[in-house]
């Protein structure tokens, strides 16, 4: 187990790689990347990540399941209703989404790669640690959900 394990919550990563993508653009301004359609990307990206994170929080919120995402030792069910049909982690795939958006809306080769270390970052520090914690819990039921339904979409 690593140090960093389940100790930054993800809406921090978010924030810490939303304002890189804005440095980025700023700062590093020969990785410029005029883009097409970048109002309908951006807004396209929010409007979905706000469905599906919402979406992810519901069905959360109507299992009566933590949504702490630094405490996943604490869940009572697995859920796999709604969104949790197409997406395991479809909270960590709202904020993804935004990354994503506010990254093509800034036009910058580095900034999209931001989006890229975010879901690193996420796989190997929060959701790999998160799954492991969960297969503990709920043995084979979890892993039979693991095999169905994909990591991020």
């Amino acid at each position: 187990m690593h140090r960093l394990e389940l100790k930054i919550p993800p809406v921090a990563v978010f924030v810490v790689a939303m304002v890189l993508i804005n440095r980025f653009a700023h700062i590093l301004t020969f990785a410029h990347i005029p883009l097409p359609f970048v109002s309908w990307v951006w807004w396209t990206c929010f409007v979905l990540s706000g469905f599906i994170g919402i979406a992810g929080i519901y069905e959360f919120r109507k299992a009566k399941t933590t949504v702490n995402p630094t405490k996943p030792h604490e869940a009572t069910t697995i859920v796999e209703s709604g969104i949790f049909h197409y997406s395991r982690n479809p909270m960590y795939l709202g904020l993804l989404l935004l990354l994503i958006g506010f990254a093509y809306w800034q036009q910058n080769g580095f900034s999209l790669m931001t989006c890229g270390l975010f879901v690193w970052y996420m796989n190997r520090f929060q959701i790999q640690p998160e799954e492991r914690t969960l297969v503990k819990i709920f043995g084979q039921p979890y892993i039979d959900y693991q095999a169905r339904v994909r990591r991020w979409l």
